[in-house]
C-alpha cells in the first residue's frame, strides 16, 4: 500500500488509513479502475479470515458491503466507547495516561462523523484537556456543537464571551416563562406564587444552568456576574429569583465545591426553608439574624448578593405576608410591633431586599437602616385600619336593624388613616405592606376594606403598586368579586383612583387590565366598559400578541348579550372621567364632576396620556437575547 496523501478534510491519512485522497489518486492514476477498486476493497476490508467465507452468503441475501461494514463499525464503536467510559472511572494515574495516549492517536479522525463519538468519549473522560485540542473544537462550529458539556466547561472557563452566548438563550427563556405566568389571560389556577421553591427550581432553565456549571466555581461566578449586570440594566427582579433558584439547585445536587464557598448559601438555604414552610420560627429567625449581624468588615460586598436574594418576588411575598400575619396576631393579643423581634427582623430583611438595585448600582454595600417611624407610626396606623375592617366585618354579621351595629359599620368605613397614606409615599417597606394588606382584604372579599386601601395605593413610593407580581395577584383576587364591578363606587376607586394613575405603564394597560376585562366585562356598565376599552386600545408600539388579545376581547364582548340597562348616573360618571381626562390634554372640556378624578390629579393625567396615545415606551415584550451588547459583567474577570 502506498503512503496516503495528507488531507485535513477527514484526518484518516493522519493515522495511516487510506481515505478519500488515497482513493482519488488511485482512481485517477490507474489503468483499470475496477481492478483498483477491488484491490482497495481487499486491502481495507475486514481482514478476518473467519469472515471472508461469509461475504458471498451476504451477497446472496442482498446485503450491501456498505451496510455490512457500517453495522460492524457501529458495534465495535459502541464497545470501544463503553471501554473508554470504564477507563474513565479508574484511578487518576492509570486513567489519565491511557486516555492521553488514546487521544493522541484518535483525535486526527475527529472530523469523521462515524468515528467522532469515540473521540468525544475520550475527551469527556479526560479531566484536563490540552489547549491545542480545545482550540480546534472552538474553531469548528460542527465539532463544537457535538462536544459534550463536560468538555465545553473547559472551553468556557477561558472564553467568557462564548459562555455568555450559551447562557443568553436560557436567560431569555427564563424571563419569558416568568412573564407568561404573570400575563397569560387564561391563567387563573397556576398563579405566580403557588409553586413551591422545590418545584420552581426543577424548571428546565435552572437545571440546564446547573448542568452547564457542573462543579466549576469560575463558571458559577460568571453566571452570577451576568445576573447582577442584567438586573442592573433591566431592573427585572426575575434575575434575583434565578440567582436564588440556581444556588438552591446546586444545593440539591450537593455540589460542595460551590455551595461551600458561596457566602450566601446558608442564608439562602434558611430563607428557602422558611418560604417552603410559610413560617419563620424562633430558631430560624435567629439564624437569619445571625447571618446579617456577622458580616465582617471587608466582606460587605456579600450584602449585594443577600439583597438580590431578598429582592426575589417570592421572598418579598413571603416576608410581606408574614408581617401581615404577625400584625393580626399582635392585634388579637394586644401586642406592640416594636416588641416583636421576628417582626423587626422581617422588616429589616424587607428593607434590604427593596434596596437591592440601589445598593448594587452604587456599589455602596451598607445595610439600609429601617426607619423607626415605620415601626412606631406606620404599623400602628395600619393595625388601626385592620381593626376597623375586623370590627366592620363583625358588626356586619349582626342583625341589620340594630342601630349600634349600623353606626359601627359607618364609623369603620371611612378613609384610611392619614399616617398610612403618608408613609407609603415615603417608604418602600410601608408601600409593600399596604399592598399586601390589600391582597389580604381581597382574599376575604371585603369590598369596603379593598376600596379603602386601593384609594391610596397609587401614591406608593416608586410606583410599587404597579409592579407585575402584585397586579397579577390583585387581578386574580378581583375576578371572583366580579359582581362588585356593577357598582359605581367600586369602579370609581379601582379604575379612576388606582388603575388610571398607572396607565402610562405598558404592563398595566396591555397585560393586566386586558386580563381583568376578559372576565368582568359583562358586569361593567356600558359607559364604563367603552371608556376602558378606548384606554386599553393598543398602538403600533405594541406587539402582535397584544393586538390579537385586544381583538379577541372585542369579539368576546360582542358575543355576550347585552345586560339590563344601567341607571344613567353611573354611565354619566364613567363618561365624565374620560371627558375630564381628554379635557386635561386639550385645555378644554368640563370640570370634574362628583366621583370623577380631577384633571390635575395623577390619575386623570395618566388617563389622558393613554387615551391620547400610549408612548413608544410601550415596547413589544419580545425578549431578544438579554446578553446583547453586554460588557464583561463583573469585577473578577477581564474581558476576553
Amino acid at each position: 500500500m502506498s503512503t496516503p496523501t495528507k488531507n485535513n478534510g477527514t484526518g484518516l491519512e493522519d493515522v495511516n488509513i487510506p481515505g478519500q485522497a488515497f482513493l482519488r489518486e488511485a482512481l485517477t492514476s490507474c489503468t483499470d479502475p475496477l481492478k483498483a477498486i477491488e484491490s482497495f476493497q481487499l486491502e481495507n476490508g475486514v481482514l478476518l479470515p473467519s469472515l471472508r467465507p461469509m461475504l458471498p452468503l451476504l451477497d446472496l441475501h442482498g446485503v450491501r458491503r456498505l451496510d455490512f461494514h457500517t453495522s460492524l463499525m457501529e458495534e465495535l464503536r459502541d464497545k470501544l466507547i463503553a471501554h473508554i467510559n470504564d477507563l474513565g472511572q479508574k484511578e487518576p494515574r492509570e486513567r489519565d495516561k491511557k486516555l492521553k495516549e488514546l487521544l493522541v492517536k484518535s483525535f486526527p479522525v475527529v472530523r469523521v462523523k462515524s468515528l467522532r463519538p469515540v473521540v468525544m468519549a475520550i475527551l469527556r473522560n479526560t479531566q484536563h484537556i490540552d489547549d491545542k485540542y480545545l482550540r480546534i473544537l472552538v474553531r469548528d462550529r460542527e465539532l463544537y456543537a457535538d462536544t459534550d458539556t463536560e468538555v465545553k466547561r473547559q472551553i468556557w472557563r477561558d472564553n467568557q464571551s462564548l459562555f455568555g452566548d450559551e447562557v443568553s438563550p436560557l436567560l431569555s427563556q427564563y424571563i419569558r416563562e416568568k412573564e407568561h405566568i404573570l400575563f397569560d389571560h387564561t391563567n387563573l389556577n397556576n398563579l405566580f406564587f403557588q409553586p413551591t421553591p422545590k418545584v420552581r427550581r426543577q424548571g428546565e432553565v435552572v437545571q440546564k444552568l446547573a448542568n452547564m456549571i457542573g462543579t466549576s466555581v469560575k463558571l458559577y461566578d460568571m453566571v452570577l456576574q451576568f445576573l447582577r449586570t442584567l438586573f442592573l440594566r433591566t431592573r427585572n427582579v426575575h434575575y434575583c429569583t434565578l440567582r436564588a433558584e440556581l444556588l438552591m439547585a446546586l444545593h440539591d445536587l450537593e455540589v460542595q465545591e460551590i455551595i461551600s464557598i458561596d457566602p450566601c448559601h446558608k442564608f439562602t438555604w434558611c430563607l428557602d426553608a422558611c418560604i417552603r414552610e410559610k413560617n419563620v420560627d424562633i430558631k430560624r429567625s435567629r439564624e437569619l439574624q445571625g447571618f446579617l449581624d456577622n458580616i465582617k468588615r471587608g466582606q460587605e460586598q456579600v450584602l449585594g448578593d443577600l439583597s438580590m436574594t431578598l429582592c426575589d418576588p417570592y421572598a418579598i411575598n413571603f416576608l410581606a405576608t408574614s408581617v401581615i400575619k404577625i400584625l393580626q396576631h399582635l392585634i388579637n393579643n394586644e401586642g406592640m410591633p416594636r416588641d416583636n423581634p421576628i417582626l423587626i427582623l422581617l422588616l429589616r430583611m424587607l428593607a434590604l431586599g427593596l434596596s437591592a438595585w440601589v445598593m448594587i448600582d452604587s456599589q455602596d454595600f451598607k445595610e439600609p437602616k429601617l426607619e423607626p417611624q415605620v415601626v412606631t407610626k406606620f404599623l400602628p396606623a395600619l393595625m388601626s385600619l385592620m381593626v376597623d375592617d375586623q370590627c366592620r366585618n363583625l358588626h356586619g354579621k349582626l342583625p341589620p336593624d340594630e342601630r349600634e351595629s349600623a353606626l359601627t359599620t359607618i364609623e369603620h368605613s371611612g378613609p384610611a388613616p392619614e399616617a398610612v397614606e403618608t408613609y407609603i409615599q415615603e417608604s418602600s417597606v410601608s408601600s409593600i405592606l399596604a399592598m399586601y394588606y390589600t391582597l389580604h382584604t381581597a382574599r376575604t372579599k371585603d369590598r369596603v376594606g379593598v376600596l379603602r386601601v386601593l384609594a391610596i395605593l397609587s401614591g406608593c413610593k416608586d410606583d410599587r403598586a404597579y409592579e407585575d407580581p402584585f397586579l397579577h395577584s390583585l387581578i386574580a383576587l378581583l375576578i371572583p368579586m366580579s359582581d362588585e364591578f356593577g357598582t359605581e363606587d367600586f369602579c370609581t376607586t379601582l379604575f379612576d383612583e388606582f388603575i388610571f394613575a398607572g396607565l402610562t405603564r405598558e404592563n398595566v394597560t396591555s397585560r393586566h387590565m386586558l386580563k381583568l376585562l376578559w372576565y368582568v366585562h359583562n358586569k361593567l356598565p356600558a359607559g364604563r366598559l367603552a371608556t376602558l376599552m378606548k384606554a386599553m386600545q393598543p398602538t403600533t408600539a405594541h406587539n402582535e400578541h397584544i393586538h390579537k388579545l385586544y381583538e379577541s376581547l372585542q369579539e368576546r364582548i360582542g358575543s355576550v348579550p347585552a345586560g339590563p340597562l344601567q341607571p344613567p348616573e353611573p354611565v354619566a360618571a364613567a363618561e365624565g372621567a374620560a371627558a375630564v381626562a381628554v379635557g386635561a390634554a386639550t385645555g378644554t372640556g368640563p370640570g370634574p364632576g362628583p366621583g370623577v378624578a380631577a384633571a390635575g390629579t395623577p390619575a386623570a393625567a395618566a388617563a389622558t396620556t393613554v387615551i391620547q396615545a400610549t408612548p413608544a415606551a410601550t415596547a413589544a415584550t419580545e425578549f431578544d437575547s438579554p446578553m446583547k451588547s453586554l460588557g464583561t459583567p463583573g469585577p473578577h474577570y477581564s474581558p476576553q
